[in-house]
């Protein structure tokens, strides 16, 4: 949904569902469609093969764009080291031309846990790797999308290799689809300003927002002389409820359940918010203040269906710039 210039997405709740042991895809299929058909910009996916169970990402977005016709997807967010470049080179060009140019390619590296390490122990990668493959992959990728495929690309990185490959078909957008890179420390924001196409931290106050979004536009004016091809995001988690006391409830629930931490933890190094629609509004709006102009909703415990027709009514058509 847009509205003055701030564009609202939804993440579909493919760990929710893993969670509760309900393994249909329907029901994640009909939620897209109805946040589609409300007017929402865009539909995202996260990714995790052991630590947080879920959907594969880029096979559930081929469903959805098959369902869909107008709204952005994309992975919030895939973790591009676990996959060698090549096979995540060629399913995300098979999803971007199912798509029709609509995918957009939220990467990142991971939060440092024991059950993080674990995953990628289990996958054959050394954690202490994950960012060098991150910027790796990325490369690589984006040689392989060029010129619409037309030219063999030869490969000698630190992590792959690769000998005279040609990838078809190459995505429908030109050159790939957009990357957008999260992560507030200062190697994270300066990565984001040096690679990406857009920032999407799950902050957890306006003002952390801002201060990494200032180094994030210093180092793309710096590295690639300019700011005009980034889009400021903001990853966050909701409970719009009824009232605060319920949404407050449902909201712990859900992160302990979710991260099996306490909430507390969670809640200093990534943004939540439970209450009724006009104080999620106001949380929002601060965001909207500092500077976001793309805004990607989980909606953190409860009725999944009830808070999204919540939102869109109370909170989106309030949301705009003053």
């Amino acid at each position: 949904m847009t509205t003055e210039s701030i564009q609202v997405g939804v993440l579909l709740p493919t760990r929710e569902a893993v969670m509760s042991g309900r393994f249909e895809t329907a029901p994640l299929l009909a939620l897209a469609e109805r946040v589609e058909a409300a007017g929402y910009a865009s539909l995202w996916v996260g990714d995790s093969l052991l630590a947080r169970p879920r959907f594969e990402p880029l096979t559930l977005l081929a469903a959805v764009a098959a369902r869909t016709r107008r709204c952005r997807l994309g992975t919030a967010v895939l973790l591009p080291a676990l996959r060698h470049p090549l096979v995540l080179a060629h399913a995300v060009a098979t999803v971007d031309r199912l798509a029709e140019g609509r995918l957009v390619l939220g990467v990142g590296i991971a939060p440092d846990s024991k059950a993080v390490r674990r995953e990628f122990e289990n996958a054959g990668v050394p954690f202490a790797q994950r960012v060098g493959r991150l910027v790796e992959s990325l490369a690589i990728c984006r040689q392989l999308w060029a010129d619409a495929g037309e030219r063999p690309v030869s490969v000698q990185g630190r992590y792959w290799s690769l000998d005279e490959a040609r990838l078809l078909p190459t995505p429908a957008r030109a050159g790939g689809p957009p990357v957008w890179m999260g992560g507030e420390v200062a190697a994270a924001t300066e990565r984001a300003g040096r690679l990406a196409e857009g920032w999407m931290p799950n902050s957890v106050t306006p003002e952390a927002w801002a201060e990494g979004w200032a180094r994030v536009l210093a180092t793309a004016r710096a590295e690639r002389g300019g700011t005009a091809h980034l889009t400021p995001a903001l990853y966050t988690t909701l409970n719009v409820g009824r009232d605060a006391r319920t949404a407050e409830a449902e909201l712990r629930k859900f992160v302990e359940g979710y991260y099996a931490a306490p909430y507390e933890a969670i809640a200093r190094v990534q943004g939540f918010h439970a209450g009724d629609a006009a104080s999620c509004l106001e949380r929002l709006q601060g965001f909207v203040r500092a500077g976001v102009r793309h805004i990607v909703l989980r909606f953190g415990g409860g009725d999944q269906a009830e808070q999204l027709e919540r939102t869109t009514r109370e909170i989106v058509p309030r949301l705009g710039l003053p």
